[in-house]
Parts: structure tokens; sequence; C-alpha cells
């Protein structure tokens, strides 16, 4: 079985700020790049795992979305690191109706467990938002594997 690191994106791996969907509004946090690399020494797998209600609400499209992800993917290999996969949910309650991949439902998480035979308590989860770290307990992560990743802001 194999040992995975899950990434939320907006927050984590990018700093955040409303419906990021294009290059020039995308800026990686500091550190990322290091953070990845040393899980990736250790042999991890590296999956991001992100709710994209933005695309449920239609202020950008499924297509958008892949673009920019194909862009940030090639941002890691030149960095020699690989995102094993990007997971994403395109779904809001609100417009779409209920699904088990929108954090803090667990189906990213649970989809890439089967997917490359992931020992779940071998995994760690780093999110910023309540939601992302319910996803890994709804998973079976366990606690003391799941981190809460919070970027400097001037207003705090």
């Amino acid at each position: 079985m194999n040992k995975a690191l899950f990434l939320d994106r907006d927050g984590v791996i990018n700093v955040e700020k409303n419906w990021v969907y294009r290059v020039e509004d995308f800026e990686f946090t500091e550190g990322i790049f290091d953070l990845c690399r040393k899980y990736t020494d250790a042999g991890y797998y590296i999956f991001v795992i992100t709710n994209q209600s933005g695309i449920a609400r239609g202020l950008y499209s499924q297509g958008d979305f892949l673009k920019l992800t194909d862009w940030m993917t090639e941002q890691f290999m030149k960095n020699g690191i690989i995102i094993t996969k990007v997971y994403y949910c395109p779904h809001h309650p609100d417009f779409t109706g209920y699904c088990n991949c929108r954090k803090p439902g667990p189906g990213m998480i649970l989809q890439a467990v089967e997917e490359y035979d992931l020992d779940v308590s071998e995994c760690v989860l780093i999110g910023d938002k309540d939601s992302d770290l319910e996803a890994g307990r709804n998973a079976g992560i366990p606690e003391s594997n799941l981190h809460f990743y919070r970027q400097n802001r001037d207003e705090e």
C-alpha cells in the first residue's frame, strides 16, 4: 500500500483570492514547493483536492479550471515535484444538489485511496478550512495527520 499527501488548493497551494481560475491571478504560497519536495522525497504521492463551486455557479468553466490546473502542475514539475492527480468537485448544493465529493464529504479522498491503493492511516492532509480537515476525518485519515494551514493575512 502507498501513502499520500493531500493538499487543498486555494489557501494552501495558492494564496486565497476569490474565484481563482486564471494564471495571472494564481500566486503560489511561500514554501509550498519545499513542503511538497519533503513529502515526495519521503515516498508520498501528492494529490490536490479542491472544491470548485465557481463552475456550478457559472463564474468560470470546467475548461478554465483545467487550463489553470495544467499550468499549475507544470510549475510543480519545473520544481521537481509530481502532482499525482488533481481531484476537484465542480458542484455546489444550491446549484447542483448534494454530492459526496464536495468537502467535507470524503469522496475525492476515497477515490484516490481506491485508485492508488493508499493506506489511509499513512496519509496526511493539509487544508485551510475546517471542511478540509473534516473531509480527512470522514475518509479515515488519523487526526494526528490532519494539519491546518493558515496563510498570513493582513486583516488578521
